[in-house]
């Protein structure tokens, strides 16, 4: 085999390797309040006191969130962002 038909094929297959995995990195995903773990937050949580993935000290604390599939929030007991917005402003209140 010649070198341009090497490359060629290499390229062929690296097109091909690329289009069969978009759709799994494409999925669409939602943010959920209320779920993550603590040190196993996405990132920023709604009062702002911290910016970064992990910086959560309390587990299941409606100001953090995770990212989750598209749909599978409440099946997880989450919170969508007006609804932990919501919760925070209530939590003020009292």
């Amino acid at each position: 085999m010649n070198q341009r038909a090497t490359i060629a094929a290499a390229a062929a297959t690296l097109l091909t390797l690329t289009l069969a995995a978009a759709p799994a990195v494409a999925q669409e995903k939602e943010k959920c309040f209320g779920i993550a773990k603590a040190g196993q937050n996405d990132c920023a949580n709604l009062s702002g006191t911290h910016s970064c993935a992990g910086q959560s000290k309390l587990s299941d604390d409606k100001g953090e969130w995770k990212y989750v599939a598209k749909g599978t929030c409440k099946q997880l007991k989450g919170l969508t962002l007006d609804e932990a917005k919501a919760a925070a402003a209530a939590s003020k209140k009292s």
